[in-house]
């Protein structure tokens, strides 16, 4: 009778691991994979509930910047806006001081909504002028945007500084004014 208990005993404990590697295969380990998904979704999610309530909170603000753009962007016409650019940056710099070496306009059309003229200016003046020109370019009432500044000495004493950068100003298309 005690081979017979210990045999059964055996079998028991045999199907029992095989049930258990079943399970965990089959069972645990999908339902783990799947719970570690849904609760990276639910962070997700609970992310983009918030990012969309701080949005709707600041939505004058963002109407009222979206709007700005709408009505600074340069115009269509590519001379027009190329020349509208040019006469911005020579008014900045005669304010300032600054003395505009060259200003490099380029167009490019990536979307079929808007356009971009990319602008690479080279000035020249002291600390004071350059940054004063650099703050009038960043404030102006034109839709532009620095991509890049780069100062250099001109002189050995630094007085005299030379201003690389790269402005990127919008031009949207007529059926996004609307």
């Amino acid at each position: 009778m005690k081979i017979k208990n210990r045999q059964d005993f055996l079998v028991v404990l045999a199907i029992s691991a095989v049930a258990l590697y079943v399970a965990v295969t089959f069972v645990f380990t999908p339902l783990g994979g799947w719970w570690s998904a849904r609760s990276t979704k639910i962070k997700d999610l609970r992310t983009q509930v918030s990012d969309g309530k701080l949005m709707i909170a600041r939505e004058a603000s963002l109407r009222s910047n979206w709007n700005s753009k709408l009505k600074n962007a340069l115009p269509n016409n590519t001379a027009v806006a190329q020349q509208q650019v040019i006469k911005a940056f020579a008014a900045w710099a005669n304010d300032s001081g600054t003395e505009l070496n060259t200003i490099n306009p380029q167009w490019k059309n990536d979307a079929t909504n808007y356009m971009t003229l990319n602008c690479h200016v080279e000035a020249s003046g002291t600390l004071r002028t350059l940054s004063q020109f650099i703050y009038d370019v960043e404030k102006g009432q034109m839709a532009l945007r620095l991509d890049s500044v780069e100062l250099s000495a001109h002189d050995t004493t630094g007085q005299q500084l030379t201003l690389g950068m790269d402005v990127n100003g919008l031009a949207l298309l007529e059926q996004d004014k609307k």
